[in-house]
């Protein structure tokens, strides 16, 4: 489940935003649609568009990539299975395709990784290739490039530095049972919702609290209903940009390796976004009232492990094991 809502997104009216035309030397050959959820404002979206000034320019304007953002194109599982059909070639996902592969859930496992470096090196090392290569044996899509996505936190009105704290706070969750699973393990009583009640619900008092990376934070206004920002970040996460693999077999080789270096381009100015955009809105939530409070990762991590452990699939608890037991 991507870690940005739908809610506040705009509707782009099904218009699409093209690669730059003064990079399109010559009519196009091949045009790729990228249709993703993300708003314009969103680093997502403006790394596709870098992704596709990057094709038009190294291939001579032989292949043009279009950009649909806000779903104009369709949502993320639509757009999956149209990739695999052959409707649709491209989209930004990450662990919905565990519905196909069962090793993209480690996409966004509790505690697996605690620093963004500690997750990149995952990403882009052995279990990152084995990931992609699933994907792409069992989905029948091909991993170019991933997004760091911002850790997930916990808001509240009350201050929670351990997992103490918590002590059967009303929490809204997303309706993944491993996330239910894990804060149950916590000591708090998750509520999945969908997250267009969640500020209502917040509002009223039928929860108490809910947890989300910070993008989502501030632009769902929850600085008017909760006072708290615990920096449990208790999900580190990245997202694929791909292919549909019917669309990368139409590709000429050459072009192949101009998308994968575009990909590559694209990946690095996200990077570049995303960290600034971090910062940003840190400030900005302090700046509306809200106190960030330093709680105890190492804490809330230990506790959640056995639950984790116990409620992900087999395929991937080995990794798993793997991966708390080089944390220490």
């Amino acid at each position: 489940m991507m870690n940005l809502t739908r809610r506040h997104f705009g509707v782009l009216a099904g218009a699409a935003v093209l690669a730059t035309p003064a990079l399109r030397a010559r009519a196009a050959e091949v045009t790729l649609k990228l249709g993703h959820l993300a708003n314009e404002q969103n680093s997502w979206h403006k790394a596709a568009l870098k992704f596709a000034e990057e094709v038009a320019a190294r291939t001579d304007g032989r292949v043009e990539v279009q950009v649909f953002p806000n779903e104009s194109l369709g949502k993320e599982i639509d757009l999956i299975n149209g990739m695999q059909l052959g409707t649709a070639d491209m989209t930004i996902t990450g662990e919905s395709l565990q519905n196909w592969a069962p090793m993209a859930a480690l996409l966004a496992v509790p505690y697996a990784y605690q620093t963004l470096e500690g997750m990149d090196a995952v990403a882009s090392g052995e279990i990152g290739k084995q990931v992609e290569a699933e994907i792409i044996a069992k989905a029948q899509i091909r991993p170019i490039a991933y997004f760091a996505r911002g850790p997930r936190n916990l808001t509240s009105n009350r201050e929670i530095v351990t997992p103490d704290d918590l002590n059967g706070l009303k929490l809204r969750v997303p309706n993944v049972p491993l996330f239910v699973k894990t804060w149950e393990a916590l000591g708090a009583a998750p509520t999945p919702m969908a997250f267009s009640e969640v500020f209502t619900s917040l509002q009223n008092g039928t929860i108490d609290a809910q947890e989300n990376p910070l993008a989502l934070i501030e632009s769902a206004n929850f600085n008017e209903v909760q006072k708290f920002v615990n920096k449990t970040e208790h999900v580190r996460s990245w997202i694929y940009l791909t292919i549909s693999e019917m669309s990368w077999g139409k590709l000429s080789a050459e072009d192949q390796q101009a998308v994968m270096e575009a990909a590559a381009a694209a990946q690095a100015h996200e990077r570049e976004l995303f960290l600034a955009d971090e910062d940003r809105l840190a400030k900005a939530l302090e700046d509306k009232g809200m106190t960030f409070v330093d709680s105890d990762v190492a804490a809330f991590a230990a506790k959640a492990r056995d639950a984790v452990l116990a409620n992900v699939s087999a395929e991937i608890r080995p990794v798993v094991e793997q991966l708390f037991a080089a944390q220490g």
